[in-house]
């Protein structure tokens, strides 16, 4: 233990995933998808939300731009994020055991970032309502966004720690690969997908099974697997 941070040193920083990892935002996002693709005579299916789940924006106002959303891309994007911003200004829908666990690590001064695909209009104002982050990533800041490594290496620049002694918890496809690819130790939830076994990867049923403890020793090396646990 650090006894100026009060941290254990092997474990250098969390890098947090925040839709369907921290926040139950999927269900907002697709409810946004489906009024815009319908307000252009469009059909958008709960199958086809899930399906943008981790992608970065530019992806998914495509497809609803495919759907026969006559917008520009910026517009779809803007219109999305504001929405599911305004859902979540409402209530923060929680994961389970998100936010204690976002407490514990707090508490035991380890560095946290907040590494999104979402924009800032919607990252930084949860980032500043849970005032836990040190740091924050949005999707409109980075050049490569997931699945590419970037956001992952870019807060783990600023947070000024070797991604190697990071753990990065996400719960996409495309936010696994970002975070595999960029070198940090990675646990990955099953939310939405069931998440394949990829050498080194953890994968969890619930951050209600997870414990600063177990980070740790992710962070040493670990591969958990807490898909039956609790």
């Amino acid at each position: 233990m650090n006894p100026a941070t009060g941290h254990d040193p092997r474990l250098s920083a969390v890098l947090w995933d925040m839709d369907g990892t921290l926040i139950d935002t999927e269900p907002f996002w697709i409810a946004a998808e489906t009024e815009l693709v319908e307000a252009h005579g469009g059909v958008w299916t709960h199958e086809d939300g899930l399906a943008m789940v981790g992608n970065p924006m530019i992806v998914s106002a495509k497809a609803l731009a495919a759907r026969g959303v006559d917008l520009p891309y910026d517009e779809i994007v803007d219109f999305l994020n504001l929405r599911v911003a305004a859902a979540v200004a409402a209530g923060i829908p929680w994961q389970p055991g998100a936010h204690e666990l976002l407490v514990a690590l707090h508490a035991a001064g380890v560095p946290m970032a907040l590494v999104t695909s979402s924009f800032a209009v919607l990252a930084e104002p949860f980032a500043a309502a849970v005032g836990l982050f040190d740091v924050v990533v949005s999707g409109d800041e980075v050049s490569r966004p997931k699945p590419d490594p970037e956001p992952y290496l870019l807060a783990a620049r600023r947070l000024g720690v070797d991604i190697a002694t990071c753990v990065a918890v996400e719960d996409s496809r495309s936010g696994i690969a970002s975070a595999v690819s960029s070198g940090a130790r990675t646990v990955a939830i099953e939310v939405h997908h069931r998440v394949e076994h990829r050498e080194g990867l953890s994968r969890v049923a619930s951050l209600e099974v997870v414990s600063l403890d177990d980070l740790v020793r992710v962070a040493e090396g670990a591969v958990l697997d807490l898909r039956t646990a609790g």
